[in-house]
């Protein structure tokens, strides 16, 4: 297999993975890590077939798991976004030897609306595949613009995340497919419930793609979990928050440390 994009900065002693969501890079990380690089040793990746990850066709979503341990720290932190909490939510179930514990942000075990369940509409998922090969710039750009809106700092933010894409090769027509599927199709909130490991959720109350509703719903459903919402965050709120961001983050894993979580 290909090895994947993979850079480690800092020298905290506790190891922290970063997953980048759909259709980015690493490079979204770039203002946190400057934060947070004093208190971990973090990982910065490209999934396969994104950004420097390139060599790779469209992946299942335990295919986009197994891809990363190759080159992962033997016990770690995983944090993932949107697309990227699914793939870190994967690898707790498959691997929880590997995970210390999980913080998934602006993500959903399941994506698509259904059965009064909120999300995205299959539908709409399903237009924007049809789109990706009509107009592959433009449904980016939309999808993008998604992600910020609503906020104080939209259009900022949108201009950010469009130079991240642009920074590094843009993935494949077919790995970006790839992904809407996986966000279409995957659920794993059954699977997840079964989960003992800690855990921290963290939501935009203006989030577009996933909306705070189901911030009550997973509460119930998994109770061990932690939750925080960001009252004026969308689905990007470690750009548009970035100090609070990296409070959460780095009191939940100062939390594991005084229960004694490895």
């Amino acid at each position: 297999m290909m090895p994947l994009y993979w850079k480690t900065i800092g020298h905290g002693d506790r190891h922290l993975v970063l997953l980048h969501g759909w259709g980015l890079n690493a490079g979204v990380w770039h203002d946190i890590s400057v934060r947070l690089s004093a208190q971990f040793t973090l990982h910065l990746v490209d999934l396969p077939g994104y950004g420097r990850s390139q060599g790779f066709g469209p992946l299942t979503l335990p295919q986009m798991a197994d891809a990363l341990l190759a080159q992962a720290p033997a016990r770690a932190v995983w944090l993932g976004w949107s697309l990227g909490g699914l793939v870190a939510s994967q690898l707790a179930l498959s691997h929880p030897h590997r995970v210390a514990g999980l913080i998934t942000v602006a993500s959903s075990p399941c994506f698509s609306a259904g059965d009064g369940w909120p999300g995205i509409g299959p539908a709409t998922l399903g237009q924007f595949q049809q789109q990706l090969s009509e107009d592959f710039q433009r449904t980016v750009e939309r999808f993008l613009a998604l992600q910020t809106l609503g906020t104080e700092s939209a259009r900022q933010d949108a201009r950010r995340l469009k130079e991240v894409v642009l920074e590094q090769p843009v993935p494949s027509v077919a790995v970006l497919n790839g992904g809407l599927e996986i966000l279409r199709s995957i659920d794993l909130r059954a699977a997840m419930s079964g989960l003992t490991l800690p855990q921290l959720r963290l939501y935009g109350a203006l989030d577009g793609l996933v909306p705070r509703a189901i911030v009550p719903l997973l509460d119930a459903l998994w109770p061990a979990s932690r939750s925080h919402l960001f009252s004026k965050a969308a689905h990007a709120p470690f750009i548009s928050h970035p100090d609070a961001f990296c409070e959460q983050v780095s009191g939940f894993c100062n939390q594991m440390d005084v229960v004694g979580v490895n």
